[in-house]
């Protein structure tokens, strides 16, 4: 049999008052997940505010490094021309010297004594010259009077014309030893500064020597040599004016020379050599560049980077933090007139500081996402907060 359960009224009453403040509570978390559902819907849905800037045209230049070597306008071995020790050395290492100035002085002896052998040849010879010409004298009138045949006058002139002869061939001897004598002091051809120098005081010297006896620099001027491969080569033709190779590097700016600690040497110099021919072996073309050296700042055997600049007009700048790199090519975030994004890939073909210059992508007056573009995806619709023209903002910079 059930029991059955009677209430008071007052019971009745509080499960009622229960009910009601569940249901309140319920109704009450219920209202406030749907605003908040709303909330974060309304919150999602809003475009992000996103920092753009347009792109603009300016007149820019760009540089390109090469490995250079530096050699004095004239670098010339000193070396003997005739044999004989070493009897003075008369300039030290490293010293600077004057065009004529004797550097070295061979042993003398036997080229003074050569000398003396070739003069007197020579005077025995002019002596001969003499006695043939006296015979000439005293045969003449015996043969026009009939008294000698006339075959004996003609022998007497033959024997002139060799004795005569016999004197030219004394005189160059004579010449050639004052040449050989003069070698013994062996003096420097142009001014510049000396190099090591191996040999001695006593030391035997000959002119078939492997090792030079120094070297000497003129480096007033200096040659900066620098090569080209083929492909960068096709692009100096490119971009440079002129219808020759020739023409070209007289259109071409002044170059840097960037030393071996990455200071830039002070004086700009200009290219103006181009070789011949490629280099088989590496398959690159060089270059000469020549600098002003007045202080003997720069040696030969200096080595360093020639920087060579390219101008470009109406170059269109895009700072690098604008962009994203995926699989060697560069993007940026072009913004249409619906403020939708699009990714697009941009033709970089060089740097200006922290920009990219930009060949192909982008035209002027275009604009681009400036920041946060590891948020952004292709398509995404944004509020562009506008900032002034990229190339005003590098300027302020």
């Amino acid at each position: 049999m059930n029991a059955i359960h009677h209430f008071s009224p007052s019971d009745i009453i509080k499960k009622f008052n229960s009910a009601r403040h569940f249901l309140i509570v319920v109704f009450t978390a219920a209202i406030l997940v749907s605003c908040e559902n709303k909330s974060e819907k309304t919150t999602a849905d809003a475009p992000p505010n996103v920092p753009v800037g347009s792109v603009s045209e300016s007149s820019e230049t760009t540089f390109v490094e090469y490995p250079a070597s530096v050699q004095g306008s004239v670098d010339v071995e000193i070396r003997p021309q005739v044999s004989g020790y070493i009897q003075r050395v008369l300039v030290n290492e490293g010293a600077y010297v004057s065009a004529g100035q004797t550097l070295f002085q061979i042993n003398s002896q036997p080229f003074v004594e050569a000398l003396n052998n070739a003069k007197a040849n020579l005077h025995a010879s002019e002596a001969a010259i003499l006695n043939a010409k006296l015979e000439i004298d005293k045969l003449t009138p015996l043969v026009q009077n009939k008294v000698v045949a006339d075959f004996q006058l003609k022998t007497a002139k033959t024997a002139y014309k060799i004795a005569q002869a016999n004197a030219e061939q004394a005189r160059a001897s004579v010449a050639s030893a004052q040449i050989n004598l003069g070698y013994t002091n062996v003096k420097a051809p142009v001014s510049g500064y000396i190099g090591l120098i191996p040999k001695k005081q006593g030391s035997l010297v000959s002119p078939a020597d492997q090792e030079a006896l120094t070297q000497l620099s003129d480096i007033r001027d200096v040659h900066v040599y620098f090569a080209l491969a083929e492909k960068d080569f096709t692009v100096f033709n490119t971009n440079y004016e002129g219808k020759t190779p020739a023409e070209r590097i007289k259109n071409l700016p002044f170059v840097e020379l960037v030393l071996s600690d990455n200071s830039v040497y002070p004086i700009k110099g200009k290219v103006d050599m181009i070789n011949g021919q490629f280099d088989k072996n590496t398959g690159a073309i060089t270059f000469r560049a020549s600098f002003p050296n007045p202080n003997g700042n720069l040696r030969s055997g200096n080595t360093g980077k020639l920087r060579l600049g390219l101008n470009h007009n109406n170059a269109i700048l895009v700072p690098q933090s604008a962009t994203v790199e995926m699989q060697d090519k560069v993007f940026v975030f072009l913004v249409d007139k619906s403020n939708k994004v699009t990714k697009t890939p941009l033709d970089v073909i060089g740097k200006s500081g922290t920009n990219y210059l930009i060949k192909q992508g982008l035209n002027q007056g275009d604009q681009i996402v400036l920041s946060g573009l590891d948020r952004l995806q292709e398509g995404q619709v944004i509020n562009p907060q506008k900032t002034a023209r990229i190339a005003q903002l590098n300027n302020k910079k």
